[in-house]
C-alpha cells in the first residue's frame, strides 16, 4: 500500500470520531449546498448526527469521504459514489501542515505491531497488570491482547457483532470493559474463558457511549456523545444512572477521574469541561476562554489540575477546577495541528497532533514549560494514550491499524 493511500486511510479513521469536536457548536450548522446527493447527506447523515458534524468539517477527499461514512453506514455502491462525490464537491479537502520537529533532551523509542485483522482501526490501546497490551477494534468488532515479549496476539470478538468497540479500560479483577458505540451498550469482557457480559443503555437516546474510566470507588463512568450524556455503571449491581449535559450538542467525550474521584469530562461540541458530583449527578460546567474551543481529550496531573487537547484551536490547556483559571499554550504544529489522544507520565504531559505530517508525539513538562516533539513512525491517528505505569506511553495508530508501545528513556523532568 502507497504511503499516499495510507495517509488517505488514517484521515478517514480519525473523522468518524473527531467530526463532532469540530462542527457540533451553539450555533445552528450553516444549509447543505443543493446539488446531487444532498439529500442522501441529510438522510442518512443528519438521522445520527447534527448537520453541524458535516458544514464544520475540515474538508476531505471524494475517497476519504467515502471511507469515512462506509464506518458508521452502509449504502449501496450506486449511492455510496454519489454522497462521496456531493460531499468532496462541497466540502472539499485542505492540505495538512507538516510537523513541527523541536529539539530534544528526552530518548523515546517505537515499538509497533500490527494488529490481525485488517482495517480494524484500533481506537484505544491498554496495559494490564500481567504485561499484556489490549486494543480494541473498533471496525472489526474485536478485543485484542498483545504479548509485547513473544509478539502473539488473540483477538475476541464482541457478541453483538458490528459493536464497534471504544473506551477500553481494566477492573480489579482483570475484566476488560468497553463501550460498543454502535449498538448501545458497556460490554465487559472475561479474557480467561472469553465470555462477555452486555449492559445496555438504561435510555434509548443513549446509543453511542464511549469514553470509559473507574473511579476509584469502582464505578464505571462514561460518555455518550450523540446523546448529549453521562452516565455511570455499579458492576456490583448492574446500576446504571445517565444524565443530560446542560449544554444542548455538548458532546461529551474524554472523561479523567481526579484524586477526590470525582470523573470530569469534555465538551468537545462545546469550549466547556465539566465535572460529575459523584453521589448527586450534578453537573458544574466551566467555561474556557475562546468562544471557538473545542477540548477533545484530557487528562489529570498529581495538583488535581486538568489538561485539555484543545482540537480546534491547536492548544494544550490547564485549568485550575479550584479557581476556575485557565492557561493555554500553542500546540508546536501550529493552529491545524489537531491535539488528540493525550495521558500523563509523572507529571509530564504527552500528547499527539493527529493532523500534521507525520503525525507527533508531543512532550510538555509544565515546571519549564518546554515542548518536545518526536514524530510517530506510523504516524497516523492516535485517539487515546495511557501508560503502563512505569516509564512507558501505550497507544494505537488508527489509520495504520498497529498498536504502539513508546519507551522513554531519561525524564528530563527536572531540566
Amino acid at each position: 500500500m502507497s504511503k499516499s493511500l495510507l495517509s488517505k486511510l488514517a484521515a478517514a479513521a480519525v473523522i468518524a470520531s473527531v467530526l463532532p469536536a469540530a462542527g457540533q457548536g451553539r450555533s445552528p450548522a450553516p444549509p447543505l449546498p443543493e446539488g446531487p446527493g444532498r439529500e442522501l447527506v441529510l438522510s442518512q447523515c443528519g438521522a445520527c448526527h447534527a448537520l453541524s458534524v458535516v458544514t464544520g468539517s475540515p474538508g476531505y477527499s471524494a475517497e476519504t469521504w467515502l471511507s469515512l461514512f462506509r464506518t458508521m453506514v452502509v449504502l449501496p455502491e450506486d449511492q455510496s459514489a454519489i454522497v462521496a462525490g456531493y460531499l468532496a464537491r462541497s466540502f472539499p479537502g485542505k492540505p495538512q501542515p507538516n510537523a513541527s520537529v523541536l529539539p530534544r533532551d528526552v530518548e523515546v523509542a517505537f515499538r509497533e505491531w500490527a494488529v490481525p485483522s485488517p482495517n480494524s482501526v484500533p481506537h484505544d490501546a491498554l496495559a494490564t497488570r500481567d504485561g499484556a497490551i489490549w486494543w480494541s477494534g473498533q471496525d472489526a468488532s474485536v478485543l485484542g491482547r498483545l504479548d509485547p515479549l513473544t509478539g502473539d496476539m488473540k483477538e475476541f470478538k464482541t457478541r453483538t457483532p458490528r459493536s464497534r468497540p471504544r473506551g477500553l479500560v481494566v477492573d480489579h479483577d482483570g475484566h476488560l470493559w468497553f463501550a460498543a458505540s454502535a449498538r448501545g451498550y458497556i460490554g465487559r469482557l472475561d479474557p480467561r474463558t472469553g465470555t462477555i457480559t452486555e449492559y445496555p443503555m438504561k435510555n434509548r437516546s443513549a446509543r453511542d457511549p464511549e469514553s470509559l474510566q473507574f473511579s476509584q470507588q469502582g464505578i464505571l463512568w462514561f460518555t455518550v456523545p450523540g446523546a448529549n450524556m453521562v452516565g455511570r455503571l455499579d458492576p456490583t449491581n448492574g446500576k446504571m444512572t445517565i444524565v443530560a449535559s446542560p449544554t444542548p450538542n455538548s458532546s461529551p467525550g474524554g472523561v479523567a477521574i481526579n484524586s477526590k474521584g470525582i470523573p470530569f469530562f469534555v465538551e468537545s461540541g462545546a469550549n466547556k469541561i465539566a465535572s460529575v458530583d459523584p453521589n448527586t449527578m450534578a453537573i458544574r460546567e466551566y467555561v474556557l476562554p475562546a468562544d471557538e474551543a473545542r477540548p477533545r481529550r484530557l487528562t489529570i496531573t498529581g495538583d488535581d489540575r486538568i489538561w485539555y487537547a484543545d482540537y480546534s484551536r491547536g492548544y494544550l490547556g490547564r485549568l485550575d477546577p479550584e479557581t476556575g483559571a485557565v492557561t493555554e499554550w500553542p500546540s508546536p504544529g501550529g493552529p491545524q495541528s489537531q491535539p488528540y489522544g493525550m495521558t500523563v507520565l509523572n507529571d509530564i504531559i504527552w500528547y499527539s497532533e493527529s493532523n500534521v505530517r507525520p503525525n507527533t508525539l508531543v512532550r510538555f513538562d509544565p515546571r519549564t514549560q518546554k515542548f518536545r516533539t518526536w514524530p510517530i513512525p506510523s504516524g497516523v491517528v492516535v485517539r487515546n494514550m495511557t501508560t503502563t505505569g512505569g516509564a512507558t506511553l501505550v497507544m494505537a495508530c488508527s489509520g495504520a491499524n498497529r498498536v504502539v508501545l513508546v519507551d522513554v528513556k531519561g525524564d528530563g523532568a527536572s531540566r
